[in-house]
């Protein structure tokens, strides 16, 4: 049900999406009695897309997801695995040209990659499937494993996990295949911004993660909250801010979580 309201109703009320179907609805109204709201939605389309594309929105919906995670203290010792979730291979274009694409989030691979290297007997687990409301045979774990092969990490260190489509299966599936013991200590890398909600997922089905925050995309603390000067990035950085914090909120009300805000653990 998740997966579904997500690429439908989820898609629909993106804040990029929405605003350009209002702008629409707008223009169509000219040719209607209704002209003079019309021109109203056109105007208020154009002006709040403007505020996404340049205003310190993106930004500031973005830094409190990227920053309630600190950056892993290695000081600990050795992990024992090493979870990767999927959202940057594109499947689909990596079946069409017969080569792995990465096309975002490319910290999420290299970060793992460079774990795994650093910690030589920890596992490597990739989880993620495919992504698309209809799917097709494409997965992306399917191009990850040639990927971490092709950077000296051994096949037999590697687990795949093809069959998820979002971050509630990436934490069921991955404990179901991995069946975490007690004591063990698994790293989970993701975006920054996405840690919270991710962490949440795991820690509700019993699956103690620690979290390895990558891929930020704000400024630094003494300037977090800049002006965009390229439209396309404060464009993405909102969609991406909103559609976070509606997740965070869908799954708390849905009791996929226990916090509303999952921070770091206390130990």
């Amino acid at each position: 049900m998740f997966f579904v309201l997500s690429k439908t109703l989820g898609i629909v009320l993106m804040p990029v999406n929405l605003l350009i179907g209002i702008g629409l609805v707008g223009a169509i109204l000219l040719l209607t009695r209704f002209a003079t709201l019309g021109r109203r939605l056109m105007v208020l389309s154009l002006v709040v897309l403007a505020i996404c594309a340049f205003s310190p929105l993106g930004n500031t919906l973005l830094y409190p997801l990227e920053q309630r995670f600190p950056p892993w203290d290695a000081s600990r010792g050795a992990p024992d695995g090493i979870i990767v979730l999927g959202g940057s291979i594109d499947a689909d274009q990596s079946v069409a040209h017969g080569t792995p694409v990465v096309r975002s989030a490319p910290d999420r691979v290299i970060a793992a990659a460079a774990l795994a290297l650093r910690y030589p007997n920890a596992r490597l687990v990739f989880s993620g499937g495919s992504a698309n409301l209809i799917s097709n045979d494409a997965r992306e774990a399917d191009y990850a494993g040639e990927i971490y092969e092709s950077l000296g990490i051994p096949k037999s260190r590697l687990i795949m996990e093809r069959r998820s489509r979002n971050t509630v299966e990436n934490a069921e599936f991955s404990k179901a295949l991995l069946d975490p013991k007690p004591g063990e200590r698994w790293l989970l890398v993701t975006s920054a911004y996405h840690m919270p909600r991710a962490v949440g997922l795991f820690r509700k089905i019993g699956f103690d993660v620690e979290a390895y925050p990558v891929d930020w995309r704000t400024g630094d603390a003494g300037r977090p909250f800049g002006f965009s000067n390229m439209a396309i990035e404060g464009l993405w950085r909102t969609d991406v801010s909103v559609r976070e914090w509606m997740g965070i909120l869908a799954y708390h009300l849905a009791g996929k979580t226990d916090e509303l805000l999952p921070g770091p653990a206390k130990r």
